[in-house]
């Protein structure tokens, strides 16, 4: 079976969307950051690390 598409995207190309699309309902940056770490156990460096390195999704979520 094949994987879906999400799975070859680049964490920090998403991570943009993700907070443009969350202020524009009145949200904030480190409110998307602090679901992110919540959802996957990293911390704030470790997230800003993962960005840098343009982690895919799959190893984002499995590590």
């Amino acid at each position: 079976m094949a994987k879906h598409q999400i799975y070859t995207m680049s964490i920090a190309r998403v991570y943009p969307l993700y907070i443009t699309k969350a202020e524009k309902k009145g949200r904030k940056k480190t409110e998307v950051d602090e679901i992110i770490r919540w959802l996957t156990g990293y911390s704030q460096e470790d997230l800003e690390v993962q960005l840098e390195k343009q982690t895919y999704f799959e190893p984002f979520f499995a590590e």
